[in-house]
């Protein structure tokens, strides 16, 4: 029995991979070490738009590959044709959109509806788009999967999907995301990208809402209570690793206007190999976003022991669980006093740290593949 998987968003470069990428390259990883020793034969043949990469092709030897290469509507007319001339039995689209021609049996995931929250967040057409594929996803998938008990709650609510055919499915952390140990390493890391401790890390892309006007407003209150309360201790920084996003000019300028000069830094895109040391060295993640379908900064952090401070609203205490100190989103008065203990008051952050340590084995690839191939045998595909 043939399962087929778009595996085109897991080949996105590295620089283009957001979190719903690196979910559908970890998640087709797992799935791929698991599937050998499953109690009934079941082959998985990957399709994509480009050739795979070298680490996929070495990782994914036992894939059957689908190459096909298409200027454009590759999902619509490209894999719709595949799926119409050499149909799997199911087909499972982990980071995108069903084909209009699809198998009986197929599996779909829906990682957010943020573009319902926040419609402002999205240019007309990705907008129009996303309302348009999540809604078919929705409706003409045999089962669908939410990467959060919150998504799934949207899901039932707000695009009525019945619960019967909705199962959550939390993905994994990163397993290269850990703590950084040779103080040496990390050092070079902060001095390569002009960072100075102590600071406050937020990682995602710059967008309004990641709610990173309040986040610089309460960091504008944090230095006033540090220079007024610490004025021999060195003031705090905040900085962002991530690239802009759409309407990054409603973020930056504002921040800008508060007049923190180097005290708030963008440090753009970071690549995969110094995330891990800019989380170690940090004070805290700040990460109080308006919406958020799952959350994978959370996690990093608690892999790299940085204390967490994220929001109250959507699946953020859900991921978080005790591993964080939450705060409400919309307050800036209560994220600044939750980002000054954590730079104040040690035993409150290496309580946070220990919590979210702990809280991050909860979520492990292997444990998602497993489940993502128990819906797949409820479907009537064979395990």
């Amino acid at each position: 029995m043939i399962l087929g998987i778009d595996a085109s968003r897991a080949l996105r470069p590295a620089s283009q991979r957001t979190g719903t990428e690196i979910y559908a390259r970890h998640l087709i990883d797992a799935m791929l070490k698991l599937a050998p020793g499953l109690p009934s034969p079941l082959s998985i043949r990957l399709y994509s738009d480009v050739a795979p990469d070298e680490a996929a092709r070495q990782a994914w030897q036992t894939a059957e590959w689908r190459v096909m290469p298409s200027p454009r509507l590759w999902t619509h007319a490209r894999l719709s044709l595949e799926m119409a001339q050499r149909p799997p039995a199911a087909l499972f689209v982990p980071a995108h959109v069903l084909p209009l021609w699809r198998p009986p049996r197929t599996l779909v995931t829906i990682h957010d509806l943020g573009y319902l929250f926040f419609p402002q967040a999205h240019p007309p057409r990705q907008r129009w788009y996303l309302d348009w594929s999540t809604r078919w996803n929705g409706r003409v998938a045999t089962h669908v999967l939410a990467d959060s008990q919150a998504t799934a709650a949207d899901l039932r609510q707000r695009l009525a999907v019945p619960a019967n055919r909705i199962s959550v499915v939390y993905p994994g952390f990163i397993p290269t995301r850990q703590r950084v140990m040779d103080p040496d390493r990390v050092q070079a890391t902060l001095a390569r990208y002009g960072v100075r401790p102590p600071y406050f890390l937020y990682i995602g892309t710059l967008q309004p809402r990641k709610n990173l006007v309040r986040l610089a407003q309460a960091m504008a209150r944090v230095l006033a209570r540090s220079s007024a309360e610490r004025p021999n201790a060195a003031p705090p920084m905040l900085v962002l690793a991530g690239k802009p996003g759409w309407l990054s000019e409603q973020v930056l300028p504002p921040m800008a206007a508060l007049g923190l000069g180097d005290r708030v830094r963008t440090i753009g895109y970071v690549p995969e190999a110094d995330l891990s040391a800019l989380l170690t060295g940090a004070a805290a993640l700040a990460f109080p976003s308006l919406y958020e379908g799952f959350g994978f900064p959370i996690l990093e952090a608690q892999a790299c022991g940085a204390p967490v401070l994220t929001s109250t609203t959507s699946s953020c205490p859900e991921v978080a669980g005790e591993g964080a100190l939450l705060v409400d989103p919309h307050d800036v008065e209560a994220i600044a006093d939750g980002l000054w203990r954590l730079l104040t008051e040690p035993a409150l952050a290496q309580r946070i740290a220990a919590l979210g340590a702990a809280n991050v084995r909860r979520f492990r690839w292997e444990t998602a593949a497993q489940q993502v191939f128990d819906v797949l045998g409820q479907m009537g595909v064979e395990k």
